[in-house]
């Protein structure tokens, strides 16, 4: 939680026998760029195929809430924010209730995510991994490149590589494999 003390010497608002007035200003997760996106965009992803029938029924809409959590991968970002909420067999809290609950009237995404955040804090770390610019390859740390093979499951890709220059052959010789539209920007920027 961010704090900011703000001390204002006089004011127009101030009545003339206060010469300080003091705020404080409480910032929660919330007013983070980006803090609940994937909070967000996981209930915009549930409710995108959901039939409006559903809507009426709490329980069948918490099966079809665990039947989604169950198709996530399982180290996902997503299935994480399930298993928050106690949308997967294994979580330890059961706040789902408090998910599905505000779905049935219809309350946006992001307004769910704000009551769900009061309730876990957790959710507000859960955030989506930035896509890399991949134009940029030369000047990424070598950490980075190493976490792009990783997140492409080819750790083993690299094993002889012992300089950067190494690692960002090989990225951009797997590039085409497994970003195709971004060896394409790449391809028409190198034309130009």
């Amino acid at each position: 939680m961010t704090i900011i003390v703000i001390d204002l010497q006089w004011s127009p608002w101030a009545d003339s026998s206060a010469h300080h007035a003091t705020w404080l200003c409480f910032f929660s997760c919330a007013l983070h760029v980006g803090t609940l996106d994937l909070c967000i965009g996981a209930i915009e992803k549930f409710k995108k195929d959901l039939p409006d029938e559903l809507y009426n029924d709490i329980g069948k809409l918490e099966t079809a809430f665990r039947k989604f959590c169950k198709k996530l991968p399982k180290g996902g970002k997503e299935n994480r924010f399930c298993y928050f909420v106690g949308g997967t067999e294994d979580a330890a809290t059961g706040i789902l209730s408090n998910l599905l609950k505000p779905l049935t009237y219809h309350l946006p995404s992001n307004k769910i995510c704000e009551k769900l955040k009061n309730m876990d804090a957790q959710i507000c770390e859960l955030r989506y991994d930035v896509k890399p610019d991949f134009s940029k390859l030369n000047k990424m740390r070598v950490g980075e490149l190493k976490k792009i093979l990783s997140n492409w499951g080819e750790d083993n890709a690299c094993k002889g590589c012992a300089e950067k220059s190494d690692f960002v052959k090989k990225v951009k010789e797997l590039l085409p494999k497994y970003e195709p539209e971004e060896y394409k920007k790449l391809q028409e920027k190198s034309e130009l």
